[in-house]
């Protein structure tokens, strides 16, 4: 059953509406919330709520409790391609929990979280920008780790990134919900527009095993990873002393040590390469650059470190 969860008037005749796929079976009243399509250059979980919906269509039978699909809450941002809402030159992601007397923007954000508080479980799904590409990861704030870690250890990533708190998650779809007591788990995963379907089925598999622990799920489920989970750990950023094209020579996942040659920054223009990239720190590398063009400062790449790494 398709449902509206906001809509406010645009100019001709038009409206912005974002809508929810709410599939029920069952005598159990357990809700899990998949939510995605907040900024408009993320499309990783356009193909996950794909999948999905379209799964449990064809398994409807064991199936005891309630997941709704929130496939697009910046619809004209995926429209148009858009990271922000087009007009506004806003990031939506920075507007929650919104006010039922503010802006159109804040209108929608707040019927937003009115519609999925009271989940037991939601998933915010993200992808990268255009410029980095993520392992499938999870990242949750330290006040929320204690309650979270648990379920975000079902959910088949490779790393969950346990980072500090700054005043700008305060205005997050994740942290306006986990202030309210929904639960919310922040994936990312891949790269900005575009579609890694490998990581999608991993998450999948990962969402599939949620919904088994939360007993919405009543069929087989396939064994899931065990995530590095970044507490006690830091990460390197590695930055871009020149600019010109970086060209990697490490890949996701590898196991560096510090001064490991990493990539290189290239000028086509005096044929040379203007910067040899080398590792910050021991670590696994867990965001790559994935658009070229670079200057200086720009970030190539993030590094966890071992526990108990330097600083």
């Amino acid at each position: 059953m398709v449902e509206t969860v906001a809509s406010v008037p645009l100019a001709v005749n038009e409206n912005l509406t974002i809508q929810k796929r709410r599939i029920q079976n069952g005598k159990n009243k357990t809700r899990l919330s998949l939510v995605t399509g907040t900024h408009g250059d993320e499309l990783e979980g356009q193909y996950l709520a794909y999948m999905v919906g379209n799964f449990i269509d064809e398994h409807i039978e064991q199936i005891d409790g309630i997941i709704d699909i929130y496939p697009a809450l910046n619809p004209m941002g995926i429209d148009s391609i858009t990271r922000g809402i087009p007009m506004f030159d806003l990031d939506m992601n920075r507007v929650f929990p919104g006010t039922k007397r503010g802006t159109m923007v804040e209108v929608i954000c707040s019927s937003i979280v009115d519609d999925l508080s009271g989940s037991d479980m939601c998933i915010d799904v993200h992808s990268s920008n255009i410029f980095l590409k993520e392992i499938p990861q999870v990242r949750i704030s330290v006040p929320t780790a204690k309650t979270l870690v648990p379920y975000a250890k079902m959910l088949n990533v490779d790393f969950v990134w346990i980072h500090d708190a700054a005043t700008v998650l305060e205005s997050t779809l994740a942290h306006t919900l986990n202030s309210r007591g929904t639960k919310t788990l922040v994936v990312e995963m891949g790269v900005g527009m575009r579609i890694t379907k490998g990581y999608c089925q991993q998450l999948f598999n990962g969402v599939l095993n949620l919904m088994k622990e939360l007993g919405i799920w009543n069929g087989e489920t396939s064994s899931v990873r065990e995530p590095i989970i970044s507490e006690g750990h830091k990460v390197g950023f590695v930055n871009s002393d020149a600019a010109g094209i970086f060209v990697p020579c490490a890949n996701f996942g590898d196991n560096v040590k510090k001064g490991d040659h990493i990539g290189d920054v290239v000028d086509p223009l005096t044929s040379k390469a203007v910067e040899k990239v080398l590792a910050v720190c021991d670590g696994m590398i867990f965001t790559l650059r994935e658009y070229p063009v670079v200057y200086g400062g720009s970030l190539l790449a993030r590094i966890l470190q071992p526990e108990g790494g330097e600083e």
